[in-house]
């Protein structure tokens, strides 16, 4: 069993391996095409975090950076030599870039309204994000998009990492989250790890190890840039004009018809609290057409974005029915099926779903 088990973690660390080679080290390579590797970046030997990892591939993407070699030690003397250091030393201090977050004392936060406790990874987003965020988006830095897209990056991808790294848990008593984590990135970066019976391994080894986590948590990054800044951040307009038209499709405001499907939960929360819609005109059915099956869908809006809770399901006598049973019972033919818990159901033309959505509010 160990054989097998040391085998899996061979082929696993060869897979990713291969990914670096397709995927983040060009973006890799291309930052160090760019000049000589006269700068070196320190962390911690041993064991490695996401939180390292990621903030060493996250230096290694700024100017200042660009082309750095990594210098894995606890030696303090080595330390003090080298251009920036993560996680370990101590000490925290942009100005000589020292991204330490375990020294007594330390309790620094992102700002913008978030309280979670930074790791290594959110110390050096927070003073090179914006620059990387610009870099990969192609947004200018005071374009107010690249602000959007770097707080969205932080909230969406960042502060869990800050977060398990500093042993918050996501809840304790309140219903909602302290924080979303959409990728458990953290556990997969400690999977990368030597496990406890595998022997000694050279520096060469545990150097490729480090770096596989470095590639890891970087694509990983780079895609959550790209998504928020190519797809999420387009949404917003379509999701804004259809919210400010919503009493032209029901006069109760109730109902938001989407005229292009797009990415729309966490902008309707947002700009629900940012245009100052109460609770009683919040939204509740969302409509808006499948683009792939081509049928128009009525889905009810969670009460959280993390909630399985709706803010008003479906009627109980819909549920888990489909088709001409259901046509009889909602009252309109055409109709196609409503799931048993009510959160969404479905209709074969527009004007079909927007009547489901008005009968079931009433």
């Amino acid at each position: 069993m160990v054989y097998v088990h040391l085998r899996m973690v061979g082929l696993g660390l060869l897979t990713v391996r291969r990914t670096i080679q397709r995927n983040i080290m060009t973006a890799i390579e291309a930052q160090s095409s760019k000049g000589p590797m006269h700068k070196r970046i320190g962390t911690h030997s041993g064991t490695f975090h996401c939180d390292e990892a990621l903030g060493c591939f996250l230096l290694k993407q700024t100017t200042k950076f660009s082309g750095a070699s990594i210098v894995r030690t606890r030696d303090p003397e080595v330390l003090a030599t080298l251009d920036a250091v993560i996680d370990v030393g101590g000490v925290y201090d942009p100005s000589t870039d020292r991204y330490d977050h375990h020294q007594r004392g330390f309790d620094g936060v992102f700002g913008y309204g978030f309280t979670t406790k930074l790791s290594s990874a959110g110390l050096v987003y927070k003073h090179y994000g914006k620059e990387i965020v610009s870099s990969l988006s192609g947004l200018p830095q005071e374009d107010p998009q690249c602000q959007d897209v770097y707080l969205a990056v932080y909230k969406n991808f960042m502060e869990a990492i800050d977060a398990i790294d500093n042993g918050i848990n996501q809840y304790d008593t309140d219903e909602l989250p302290k924080y979303v984590n959409n990728t458990h990135l953290s556990s997969r970066v400690g999977n990368l790890n030597p496990v406890w019976n595998e022997g000694d391994l050279s520096d060469e080894e545990l150097m490729a190890r480090f770096e596989a986590a470095m590639a890891m948590t970087g694509t990983e990054f780079v895609d959550a840039v790209n998504y928020y800044a190519k797809a999420w951040l387009p949404a917003r307009s379509f999701v804004l004009n259809d919210l400010q038209n919503r009493n032209t499709i029901d006069e109760s405001g109730g109902i938001l018809l989407l005229t292009r499907y797009c990415p729309w939960k966490s902008h309707l929360y947002d700009l629900e609290k940012e245009l100052g819609i109460t609770k009683d005109n919040q939204v509740k059915y969302v409509v808006y057409e499948d683009s792939k099956e081509k049928k128009w869908r009525v889905q009810a809006v969670s009460v959280t974005p993390s909630s399985f809770e709706s803010r008003k399901p479906l009627p109980p006598a819909w549920r888990g029915l489909r088709y001409e049973e259901l046509s009889r019972v909602v009252g309109i033919p055409g109709c196609v099926f409503v799931h048993a818990s009510g959160f969404i159901g479905g209709h074969d033309t527009r004007e079909g779903a927007l009547q489901m959505a008005r009968i079931a509010l009433e």
